[in-house]
C-alpha cells in the first residue's frame, strides 16, 4: 500500500475552516485515493492540520499528486490561505494495509531520519520485533519515504499519554523495544501528538 501524508499550516485559530475546506476538497469525486485520518496538531508547530491517503499503486499515487500541483484550490488551501506539503510514503511490506476504525484519542507521529542505508536493516528490524511489540499496544502503520531525504514514520494510536508512557517503558524493560538493531540507523528523530477530527476514519 502506498500513503501521502499532507500537513496543512494555518493559523491556530483557522483549524475549522482549514479542516471544512479540507474535507470538501477530500470528498469531491474528482479526488483519488481514501481518505485514512484526519489531525490537528497537539504539541510542537500548533495550527496545523495532517491528512493520511491510501493508494492502490504507483500510478494513482503519481496522478493525484499531479492533480494537487495544478489545481486552482488544492485541499482548500488557497480558501483557507494556509499553506501545504505532501510527502510520498511505501508501507512496510510486511504490515497490513491502514484501515479506519476507533483506535485512541491521541496518535503519535514518530519520523526517524536514517542514515544512508539504513532502510532494508530498520524494515529487519521491525519486522522481527513486530510479533511481541504489537500485543502490547497498536500500530497504525509504518512507511518509507519515497521522496526527500531516507525516513521512516510510524503512526500509534493511544487512549491517553500515560497509556503510551507506561507501554513504552513496560516494553523497552521486557527488552522487546526499541527493535534490536533499529536505533542504529537513524541519527535524527522526532515525535509529536496530533488528535484526530471529529470526522476523521482514523479516530
Amino acid at each position: 500500500m502506498l500513503y501521502e501524508l499532507t500537513t496543512l499550516s494555518s493559523h491556530i485559530l483557522k483549524l475549522p475552516q482549514v479542516i471544512a475546506n479540507a474535507q470538501a476538497w477530500l470528498d469531491d469525486p474528482a479526488t483519488s485515493g481514501r481518505t485514512l485520518g484526519i489531525w490537528t496538531s497537539e504539541n510542537g508547530r500548533l495550527g496545523n492540520v495532517r491528512v493520511l491517503r491510501g493508494f492502490a499503486d504507483a500510478e494513482e499515487l503519481a496522478q493525484e499528486r499531479k492533480r494537487e500541483l495544478h489545481h486552482r484550490d488544492p485541499f482548500g488551501a488557497a480558501s483557507s490561505a494556509c499553506t501545504f506539503e505532501s510527502e510520498s510514503y511505501a508501507g512496510f511490506p510486511f504490515l497490513p494495509p491502514v484501515e479506519p476504525g476507533i483506535f485512541g484519542k491521541y496518535y503519535e507521529f514518530r519520523t526517524y531520519w536514517l542514515k544512508p542505508g539504513g532502510l532494508m536493516p530498520t524494515i529487519e528490524a521491525w519486522e522481527a520485533a513486530m510479533p511481541e511489540r504489537s500485543k502490547r499496544s497498536a500500530l497504525t502503520v509504518n512507511m518509507y519515504a519515497l521522496d526527500g531525504a531516507p525516513r521512516i514514520t510510524h503512526i500509534w494510536p493511544w487512549n491517553s499519554l500515560d497509556e503510551r508512557m507506561a507501554v513504552r517503558a513496560q516494553s523497552y524493560a521486557d527488552g522487546i523495544w526499541p527493535p534490536q538493531g533499529g536505533p542504529e540507523q537513524f541519527h535524527e528523530a522526532t515525535s509529536t501528538i496530533w488528535i484526530p477530527a471529529a470526522d476523521s476514519p482514523l479516530r
